[in-house]
């Protein structure tokens, strides 16, 4: 072992360190990541300059100040959270104790740990990407720390060399290894992110700053036909109180009567991507389903599992439904207003025939009303801020979703029909290459319900009676984009708007199954994948991963024993012409057997040629060995080879 480290090995592993903390950086307090970077930093100037390296005074001190980092920024003593602060403090306090190769190994190993932190966080087929990359590069550290000449490209090909090899067996255990659910008390609770979505309250213009965002909700593969766009309305949380102004949700009963279903029947996957709220988006009206999904009071989907992870389910809705009878309090709760409606709005009502005519006529009346007099449809629309309702219906006009839900709510329950508001998503974008919908905050969507007799919770979307092209056709946050726009008005641009769509599409499709079938591979997951091979108890699935293993290493041993050796090493074919030479006068070098061993045998035969034969085998030695060789000991070698004589 050489007494100084080479200084690329130094640049090498802490250009790896760098890559692997590096996207720590959305997940780790500021003041830590700032302290390790700190530390990086001052090790990368030790390599040239050994004297400003601190000494173990400074180093307890740097220790110190780590601890009371961690102490401050105190997250618990257990969890991945704390884990990882840990793990990176002391990763970047050991990289000032460098001094001889053992470190080396110690700060790799403790690296690779940081590395498959990250995924605690993030389990994309990028990171997953990065990840193995930044490994890749740590690998060919390692290699090069054990070479004899340090040639970075060289030990880069051997650690991607290293990693297919090792591939095989890492899918057949991710396939084949039993998974056992943790149990919930092994499960630590972390700070979850704030995300945006849909809320749980809605007010005029809330929906509208959720159409610009182009954010993934959750995907849904079918099993058979899509429906159209008009049909696609995906339940959320029903609205019933108000005030005039927000709209809630309302405490009352889950319904005795489970709704009827007919029509079509649609069975689909839904893919729900990490969110604050425990709600499952199905399409109305959700009927078969499974645990751990349940059906609310508003005919809403909700989980018992943990909302920050993505989750799969299948469920199966049908197109009509009646959901029959409604007991008092449900009644009282969706004919309930926050006061004595305005002479205005009675006025209206009345004249729409709200008060003389039956719950049907009035709706087309009102829907009619919306249609024929000067409502416009806009995302932007004026604030309202005192009485919104009634701003709405009889000055500006304008609105949103929100606005003509609440507002055709509002004047149901003037006429004494029950009716609550419907929060949700609309429509979804088609994923061509994957043939699934993409549903993103920017497809929020509020509609009404009223309740009619016979029929039972009704949906009226007021939205389809001022600007029908936002329920028929697919709306999308693409269209929104000052590029798209330019796009479509220049045809230069087009073929290039167009790829760049085509390739979104693609990877989206990717990215889907990555999750379906990578990220989501639990026990369950895995008991169906695997029982369609006959695999259905653990025993079975144990014998079946031996088997596979051992198959895989015995195809790998085959090709590491038996490959044919190299004839490409120029220091080993000016070698074994030394050898052929002493070969022509009985002097044969045994398999096995080591140069130096070889030149004392060799030696004892001829001693008027020890000089040569030691130059020879030293040289030998240097090139083949040794990381300080040069072009020069090659060619000096050559040379001492061809005036060799006997």
């Amino acid at each position: 072992m050489k007494p100084e480290l080479d200084k690329n090995i130094l640049i090498f592993l802490l250009s790896a360190i760098g890559l692997i903390v590096f996207p720590h950086i959305y997940h780790i307090p500021i003041a830590i990541f700032s302290f390790f970077c700190l530390l990086l930093s001052w090790r990368f100037i030790g390599v040239w300059q050994k004297k400003w390296l601190p000494g173990k005074l400074i180093i307890f001190l740097l220790f110190v100040c780590g601890i009371a980092l961690l102490y401050s920024r105190h997250q618990g003593l257990f969890g991945r959270d704390a884990g990882t602060n840990l793990f990176i403090t002391a990763l970047g306090l050991k990289l000032l104790e460098i001094k001889k190769e053992r470190d080396l190994y110690l700060i790799s190993y403790l690296a690779f740990i940081v590395a498959a932190s990250q995924f605690l966080y993030e389990q994309s087929i990028l990171m997953a990407a990065y990840i193995l990359l930044v490994c890749c590069v740590l690998l060919a550290m390692l290699v090069s720390i054990n070479s004899y000449k340090m040639q970075i490209f060289a030990a880069f090909k051997t650690s991607v060399i290293i990693i297919v090899q090792a591939l095989p067996i890492a899918v057949a255990l991710f396939i084949l290894f039993p998974r056992i659910e943790a149990p919930k008390w092994l499960l630590f609770n972390e700070q979850r992110q704030a995300r945006t979505g849909l809320s749980d309250s809605m007010e005029p213009g809330s929906i509208s700053d959720l159409r610009l965002s182009d954010e993934l909700v959750f995907r849904v593969k079918f099993a058979g036909a899509i429906p159209p766009q008009r049909q696609r309305y995906w339940r959320g949380p029903v609205l019933s109180y108000t005030d005039g102004k927000h709209w809630t949700q309302a405490n009352f009963q889950k319904p005795l009567v489970k709704p009827v279903v007919t029509g079509a029947s649609y069975q689909y996957t839904l893919l729900m991507e990490p969110q604050d709220k425990n709600w499952v988006f199905a399409l109305d009206m959700p009927k078969e389903f499974s645990a751990p999904l349940t059906l609310n009071a508003g005919y809403q989907l909700i989980t018992s599992e943990s909302p920050d992870k993505r989750a799969e389910y299948k469920v199966t809705s049908y197109a009509g439904y009646n959901t029959g009878s409604i007991n008092r309090s449900e009644y009282q709760t969706a004919t309930q207003l926050p006061g004595e409606p305005s002479d205005k709005i009675k006025q209206l009502v009345g004249q729409l025939h709200g008060f003389d005519s039956g719950p049907d006529n009035f709706i087309n009346q009102l829907l009619k009303h919306f249609r024929v007099e000067d409502f416009h449809y806009t995302l932007t629309p004026p604030m309202m801020e005192e009485n919104p309702i009634e701003s709405f219906l009889f000055k500006t006009r304008y609105g949103f979703c929100s606005h003509y839900a609440s507002a055709f709510v509002y004047l149901m329950r003037v006429a004494h029909i029950p009716a609550r508001v419907v929060t949700g998503y609309q429509g979804g974008e088609l994923n061509k290459v994957g043939d699934f919908l993409e549903i993103r905050q920017a497809d929020a969507h509020a509609w009404a319900e009223v309740w009619l007799e016979k029929r039972g919770w009704v949906r009226v979307d007021p939205t389809a009676a001022i600007a029908p092209e936002r329920i028929e056709r697919e709306i999308n946050i693409d269209r929104q984009t000052a590029y798209s726009i330019v796009a479509a008005n220049n045809y230069l641009l087009r073929p290039a708007y167009n790829w760049l769509k085509q390739a979104r599409q693609l990877w989206s499709n990717v990215d889907y199954n990555w999750q379906r079938w990578v990220i989501n591979y639990d026990n369950k997951s895995q008991s169906n994948f695997l029982s369609s091979f006959g695999i259905n108890d653990i025993k079975t699935m144990i014998y079946w991963m031996i088997a596979v293993i051992a198959s895989i290493t015995a195809v790998l041993c085959w090709f590491l024993l038996y490959q044919k050796p190299k004839s490409t090493d120029k220091v080993l074919l000016i070698y074994n012409r030394f050898c052929k030479k002493l070969a022509k006068h009985g002097l044969l070098r045994g398999a096995g057997e080591g140069v130096k061993d070889f030149a004392e045998r060799v030696k004892i035969k001829l001693p008027e040629q020890a000089t040569g034969i030691d130059q020879i085998t030293a040289v030998f030695i240097k090139l083949r060995y040794e990381r300080v060789a040069t072009g020069e000991d090659l060619q000096q070698l050559k040379t001492l080879v061809g005036l060799f004589r006997i």
